[in-house]
């Protein structure tokens, strides 16, 4: 609202100042949505002239209140706010335009008048209570108030836009037959009825002589609804001074000027004739317009695409105005209507195109704006076309009846407006044109040697016109306005700029058509630039260019024919892949359609060659060509009907199948009746080749002749697969069927491609075939399902093996439930198998098939008994380096049964394994290997004639017995190694074996273990130093022991747990070492308990040790050993 309320600025501030506003109540006032929309209406609208503001009490507060219409029932004054023409208001015209003023609101001018009339004249009469006053006084006061009563009247009247006729104020009931009224007063009386007549008549003639055209008149353009108001308010009018007119005192009026004989009493008379007759032209014309009101009302709530459609009936009831009305039927009025109606499609169609939004369309989207703008030109077109086939209907119903009038009026006259702003649209649509036509500049490049420059050179007018473009699109103008002369400019400047434009680009585009070598690449790019050239300058730019396409054109024409010449005689290069005589007819008809092609692609720009004298010989020299293609094609053709026919009766003569080597069988003449018939599908799609008889019947036939060589093709096919992947132990399970199918197929040698009925047999043929290749497969399928099931055995792990572990358990016992399922599983299919067969238990060739699965089965499970005792031996096969450790290997813990390991413990009798390196071992092996057997247990025996399981055949195996023997020689290999081991570690036995109090006894007395010789050595208590030694030795022993591995392997397959036997043995040199050490420790107890008696004065106690104290603890904490807190307290002390 902010452009509103600029142009509401004298109204605003004459408001403020009329009505006592606060500023702040204004602009809220100005802000409300409908208010909005009403001072919109005013300001933008011609034929909305008045706009009235006041006060209106609402409750307990006053509001203020704007309308288009006078209100009613308002007791303050109203601001009336009028244009003086029939104008849009702006910003710069609104203070030259608006007239502003105060007037009473209406109850206000009937309160006065009733006052003035009732209260103020009758006491200004009375005699009595004017005695007091002056002379003269009293009756100047009267003639006042009655002149104010009239000027209310006649203001009341004008603001409802009425015409009021006064009365003289002398006028009385008695006037006329009072036989005392003066002589003077009498002659006063009649000339203030004269004097009135007077005034009305002047009045009556200025309201009559109004027209509706006068807006049209004064250069504004006024909206039909200005022209239904016009009538509406003048019968309104008329009605009001018709009421006047035959009111008591008017006819009292007309009476004493009747007496009176007064000289206006005629034109009183006129005066009454006149209003009767505009009253009867009135009524007449509201009546007629009613429709075409409701018509337009309708028109005006329509979407603008729906316009097109309804302008012949808008058109319609303009003529049935026209016909109806006695008093519309003037062509002045007719023009006004028409000129009225074409003012309001102009403003629909100006408000559909969004004025100023137009400009900037040339940028976001042309394409739409062009299509809206052409909407609108096509819409508004479509209306004078309705104009004229209305008046072409007048004319004939003129010719018919002679009476009905016609539509003579100048075209000019009624579409003034309209064709200038029908021009100013086709300007903008020829800008619109412009900007869509070079839009598609952008997206073109040229090829060829220079096709870069010639690319760049075409860019660079691109961007020239994308600035021109910005340019106009910036434009602050409204270009549907016809009075707009600045944008009229701005298109006039863009046009030039366009022109020059097309001289860049047809410059540029000659020198790229004089580098086209063929018709080929000019009519390329004559088509990639076809937007552009049909623009004038472009076209006169490029015409000798153009004129050079004939020459083009005729040499593809001589190309062509030399490429026929020199090829017609060499069906090779017909086409590789289809028949001969087929291939001909299309490599001509490929030839035709280019020549044909040539031609339409020379039509399409043919209107641009027109100033070529060549131009008619283009349509010759192709129509040599199609003849020349023409007459070699009935040639061929004939030929080709020859031999096809001949090949088709070779064909129909061919029995259906044909035996081959090994008991096989093909179809006869397969590839030879693929490609006759693949010639026929090719020939038939020539519609001018006729087929001769054997090839119409081939022909005729052809779908049932494809769809049993396909049907035989796979039938043998079958056939032959089922003889020749038949096993041998098969053969005699299928040789029964195989010989009746055989017969049968024999049959259809003796039937040729020309029998009746031949895909009937070959269907019922082909289903028995299919039923024994189905039974076959099922059958070869469940034997292939077998076979990979056997296959799969000797996959299977009986032991698995943990990096250099063996364990045993886990997957023995999921190998044992695959290997028992699998042969429930293979024992199904063999009973599934003698079904398909038809074969019974007891047939010799059904015994002889058992056993050759049964064969399968048993080699299948021997390899999978070799290879997991072949992985027992390698696994227990000795290394060629000494035993090694696991520290460098992942350790697993045994599975389920125990495994291959075994650990050193150390008892009270000395170091033993657990379990026993001998029995116990042995029998873990010995477990391990029947596990192995056992696995051949496990299926069910396929074969009747065979005894026994699987495993009992194959424990008589040699191979199988060799590697059992070989496992146990390793077994003894590894006790040998192992016994070695222990032995080894028994060089700690003494640890064990010694008993430490007589070890301590013999130390304390000679200060170090004596040995088996030394019986009579001499006594020497121990020192310090030896008990460090003792300690010592003692700890280098446990770091020694403590390095020992956690787990030896022996033979890389035998697993020896050190850790029970070393944990107890350095549990037991923890008890040496702690016997020195405890034996110090009591030293350094008794040796405080003397210190302490020794300073309490015990003169009797020693006070003396056989150990330094300091040097006691010193030896003490060097061996890791930490005192007592008892013994702490008392050093401390």
């Amino acid at each position: 609202m902010e452009n509103k309320e600029e142009r509401l600025d004298p109204v605003r501030t004459f408001t403020i100042i009329s009505l006592r506003l606060d500023p702040e109540t204004w602009r809220e006032f100005v802000s409300e949505r409908d208010n909005q929309l009403i001072f919109n209406r005013f300001l933008s609208a011609q034929d909305n002239c008045n706009l009235f503001i006041w006060k209106q009490q609402q409750q307990t507060q006053s509001v203020l209140s704007v309308s288009l219409h006078f209100p009613e029932n308002v007791h303050t004054k109203v601001i009336c706010v009028s244009k003086k023409n029939h104008e849009v208001i702006t910003k710069e015209n609104a203070t030259s335009i608006l007239m502003i003023q105060e007037v009473p609101g209406g109850d206000t001018f009937s309160y006065s008048v009733t006052v003035i009339e009732e209260v103020i004249c009758p006491l200004l009469g009375n005699l009595e209570m004017n005695s007091s006053y002056e002379a003269g006084v009293a009756e100047e006061a009267l003639r006042t108030m009655k002149r104010l009563k009239n000027a209310a009247l006649v203001m009341k009247a004008q603001i409802e836009g009425l015409t009021h006729l006064s009365l003289p104020d002398a006028l009385r009931g008695d006037a006329v037959h009072d036989e005392g009224r003066k002589l003077s007063d009498v002659h006063k009386l009649l000339h203030a009825c004269d004097s009135s007549i007077i005034e009305w008549a002047e009045l009556v003639s200025e309201f009559l002589q109004r027209d509706s055209s006068q807006p049209i008149l004064d250069g504004r353009k006024p909206l039909p609804t200005e022209e239904f108001n016009f009538w509406k308010n003048r019968l309104k009018n008329l009605n009001f001074i018709q009421q006047q007119l035959m009111s008591s005192r008017a006819k009292q009026l007309g009476s004493i000027v009747q007496t009176a004989e007064s000289v206006y009493w005629a034109t009183l008379t006129d005066i009454y004739r006149d209003v009767q007759e505009a009253l009867k032209e009135a009524e007449d014309v509201t009546l007629s317009l009613n429709s075409l009101q409701k018509q337009l009302e309708e028109v005006e709530q329509m979407e603008y695409k729906q316009l097109e459609a309804n302008m012949a009936a808008v058109m319609e009831e303009v003529r049935l105005v026209w016909i109806r009305s006695e008093s519309y039927c003037r062509p002045s009025r007719m023009v006004v209507l028409l000129q009225e109606i074409c003012n309001l499609f102009i403003q629909m169609s100006r408000k559909f195109l969004c004025g100023e939004e137009v400009m900037r369309g040339l940028v976001s989207n042309p394409a739409l704006v062009h299509r809206d703008v052409s909407l609108v030109i096509r819409t508004l077109l479509s209306f004078r076309e309705a104009y004229l086939q209305c008046k072409t209907q007048l004319e004939n119903q003129s010719q018919q009846d002679g009476v009905t009038q016609t539509w003579d009026v100048p075209l000019h006259l009624v579409f003034k407006h309209l064709d200038n702003f029908l021009t100013q649209l086709h300007s903008i649509r020829e800008a619109f044109c412009v900007v869509l036509q070079y839009n598609q500049v952008d997206q073109t490049v040229l090829s060829g040697v220079n096709g870069r420059m010639w690319t760049d050179a075409v860019q660079g007018v691109y961007e020239d016109f994308l600035s021109h473009v910005t340019v106009l699109s910036e434009c602050k103008c409204d270009p549907t306005d016809p009075d707009d002369q600045s944008s009229r400019l701005h298109l006039d400047q863009f046009q030039d700029q366009m022109l020059d434009l097309d001289r860049q680009l047809g410059s540029v585009l000659s020198r790229a058509f004089e580098n086209c070598c063929d018709f080929l690449s000019a009519s390329k790019l004559v088509e990639m630039f076809e937007f552009v050239l049909d623009r004038p300058l472009i076209q006169d730019q490029l015409h000798p260019q153009l004129i050079r396409l004939v020459e083009l054109v005729l040499m593809e024409l001589d190309q062509i024919e030399v490429l026929f010449y020199c090829q017609r005689d060499k069906p090779e290069t017909f086409s590789r892949f289809t028949p001969t005589a087929a291939a001909g007819l299309c490599w001509t008809q490929q030839l035709k359609r280019r020549t044909e092609n040539t031609l339409e692609n020379y039509r399409k720009v043919e209107y641009l060659c027109m100033g070529s004298a060549k131009s008619q010989l283009v349509q010759q020299r192709a129509q040599q060509i199609l003849d020349l293609l023409q007459d070699f094609r009935d040639q061929l053709r004939t030929d080709c009907s020859c031999q096809l026919d001949s090949d088709c009766a070779f064909i129909l003569q061919q029995p259906l199948i044909q035996q081959k080597q090994q008991g096989m069988l093909g179809v006869n003449c397969s590839h030879k009746l693929e490609a006759v018939l693949r010639e026929l599908r090719y020939v038939s799609r020539e519609r001018d080749v006729e087929l001769l008889p054997h090839a119409a019947r081939l022909f005729t036939v052809r779908e049932d002749v494809t769809q049993s060589r396909l049907s035989l093709g796979h039938m043998v096919s079958c056939y032959n697969q089922v003889i020749s992947d038949a096993l041998q132990v098969e053969l005699p399970l299928i040789q029964d069927q195989q010989q009746e199918l055989y017969r049968a197929l024999s049959e259809l040698q003796r039937n040729t491609w020309s029998c009746e009925g031949v895909q009937h047999l070959v269907e019922q043929r082909r289903e028995s075939v299919l039923i024994f290749h189905s039974t076959v497969s099922k059958a070869r399928n469940n034997m292939d399902a077998m076979t990979n099931i056997i296959q799969g055995w000797a996959e299977l792990h009986l032991l698995q093996r943990s990096g250099d572990l063996l364990l045993e358990g886990g997957a023995t016992g999921e190998s044992y439930r695959q290997i028992r399922e699998e042969g429930q599983e293979l024992l199904k299919l063999t009973q599934v198998n003698r079904s398909l067969y038809g074969a019974e238990d007891s047939f010799e060739s059904w015994i002889r098939y058992l056993d050759h699965i049964d064969d399968k089965v048993q080699d299948a499970l021997f390899q999978l008994l070799l290879r997991s005792l072949h992985s027992l031996s390698d696994y227990m096969s000795p290394q060629v380096h000494t035993p090694r450790n696991l520290k460098s290997f992942l350790y697993c813990a045994p599975l389920q049964g125990g495994g291959l390991e075994l650990s050193l413990q150390l008892e009270e009798t000395g170091s033993v394994f657990e379990p026993s390196v001998g029995d116990g071992l042995s029998d873990l092996l010995k477990n391990i290997i029947s596990d192995i057997y056992t696995a051949a247990s496990l299926p069910p025996r396929i074969s009747v004639s065979h005894q026994g399981n699987y495993q009992v055949s194959l424990q008589q195996c040699p191979e199988l017995s060799a590697l059992e023997q070989e496992v146990m020689h390793r077994l003894l290999q590894v006790r040998e190694e192992a016994e070695r081991l222990r032995v080894g570690l028994d060089r700690y036995s003494y640890l064990w074996q010694s008993d430490r109090l007589v070890v301590l006894q013999e130390f304390l007395t000679y200060s170090r273990r004596l040995g088996p010789e030394e019986l009579d050595a001499a006594e020497a208590p121990p020192t310090l130093k030896d008990f460090w030694r003792e300690i010592e030795s003692l700890h280098s022993l446990s770091r020694e022991v403590a390095d020992l591995d956690d787990i030896i392997v022996l033979h890389s397959w035998l697993q020896v747990d050190l850790r029970p036997f070393r944990d107890s043995l350095l549990s037991i040199i923890y008890d040496w070492t702690h016997m020195y050490t405890n034996y110090l420790l009591d030293s350094v107890s008794n040796s405080l308990q003397q210190v302490t008696q020794c300073a309490g004065g015990d003169e009797e106690s020693s006070c003396s040790s056989s150990f330094p104290l300091t040097e006691t603890i010193i030896l003490l904490e060097a061996a890791g050993v930490q005192l007592p807190e008892h013994l702490s307290a008392q050093l401390q002390c």
